[in-house]
């Protein structure tokens, strides 16, 4: 009996220390489970923020090429609008600056026509001093009167009827200037009505010229 105790003490003693050993491999293998998560966790994560480093890239490099792409078309739209206003202004050909400007000439002159310009009282002016000249002392006061004064008057008329005349052809060449140009094309509504204004004073003034010249407008007083 006492063999058999000792041999079950022994198969005990072993017993237990097998039962140790597979509680410190357990025990160990539980330790290295969390670690073995932690590292798989780890690669994942860092996977998944590679991952995502790659997409922003790629997105940001999409933005880029659709802003460079906005950009041209952009570029391309300017580029064919400026053409198109380019074709637009050589069909509508010229800009009415020239009849405009024409058309201011003609009131200008027109209103010279009847208010008189220096160039006419200096011509009748020069008038009065060749009738001085010419004209003896001993001539008739008729004829004193004709070639001191009728002269120069008459020479103010011619000067007057001139300038009415220029002002009467610049309107009307104004206003026939559409029918000359682009067809189709009409004449800005203020360059008409400057040009019509210039046109009337012309009228007016060398209609004045012509009964003046001819003395039926404030001829000579009767020296009799």
């Amino acid at each position: 009996m006492g063999t058999k105790t000792a041999d079950e003490t022994g198969a005990a003693t072993g017993a237990e220390a097998t039962t140790d050993e597979e509680k410190v491999s357990v025990t160990k293998s539980t330790d290295d489970a969390p670690q073995s998560a932690t590292e798989t966790g780890t690669e994942s994560e860092a996977a998944a923020a590679d991952a995502d480093t790659d997409l922003e890239a790629e997105n940001a490099e999409n933005v880029e090429n659709a802003e460079n792409a906005a950009d041209a078309e952009d570029l391309e739209d300017s580029e064919d609008d400026a053409d198109l206003a380019g074709d637009l202004a050589e069909a509508e050909g010229p800009s009415g600056v020239g009849q405009g400007a024409a058309a201011v000439v003609s009131a200008a002159l027109g209103l010279v026509s009847l208010t008189g310009g220096w160039i006419g009282t200096v011509a009748a002016a020069r008038e009065t001093l060749v009738g001085q000249l010419q004209t003896s002392s001993s001539a008739s006061v008729a004829k004193q009167v004709k070639e001191v004064y009728g002269d120069a008057w008459a020479t103010t008329a011619l000067w007057a009827g001139l300038f009415a005349l220029a002002a009467l052809l610049t309107g009307v060449v104004v206003l026939a200037r559409p029918a000359f140009g682009t067809p189709g094309r009409q004449q800005a509504p203020w360059i008409k009505s400057v040009a019509w204004a210039g046109v009337a004073l012309g009228v007016i003034g060398l209609l004045l010229a012509v009964l003046k010249y001819s003395d039926a407008l404030l001829g000579l007083p009767s020296t009799s």
